[in-house]
């Protein structure tokens, strides 16, 4: 497999992923007991959305708003502002609250060139992999692409040795 190859092979297709209603504790839990830097946001079998690391991280970080935010906001709401995506998530209390919406993603016939260029451009990890409705069927991380890069290495190293 290189990296002009379908990401179908590579990617885990057992994906732990939450409901909109999951409590963020939950997720939290989630991410460290299966060691995982984000989850997929369903409802049913579809994609809405992904919490990683970065929103829980996000989410407890100190709010420093200058001085005027809480004036201006008395008198005038402005959707979209940084302050408010970051106000958001410190007070998140379930996933659909926290999640990034809507998830990059990629499907089964993507590359693994075309995955890596979407975690890099768009800075996410993972990438939930989904069918043309949209729905989960699996997931790739950068652990993943890494993983590949060894392997093809170490074959790489094999052939230019002579040994199998």
């Amino acid at each position: 497999m290189d990296i002009d190859s379908s990401i179908a092979p590579l990617m885990r297709r057992r994906v732990i992923s939450v409901e909109r209603t999951t409590p963020v504790s939950e997720v939290a839990r989630l991410l460290w007991e299966h060691q995982l830097s984000g989850v997929p946001v369903v409802d049913g079998t579809h994609v809405v959305g992904m919490i990683t690391e970065f929103d829980l991280i996000a989410r407890d970080s100190e709010w420093d708003a200058p001085l005027y935010i809480p004036f201006l906001d008395a008198y005038f709401r402005i959707p979209g502002s940084a302050h408010e995506d970051q106000l958001r998530r410190i007070l998140a209390t379930t996933a659909g609250e926290l999640m990034t919406e809507p998830a990059t993603t990629a499907t089964p016939e993507s590359t693994v060139q075309e995955v890596a260029t979407l975690m890099y451009e768009h800075q996410v990890n993972p990438v939930p992999i989904v069918d043309g409705r949209g729905d989960l069927v699996g997931i790739v991380s950068r652990a993943d692409i890494i993983r590949l890069m060894v392997v093809e290495e170490e074959l790489h190293a094999e052939e230019d040795t002579g040994t199998t």
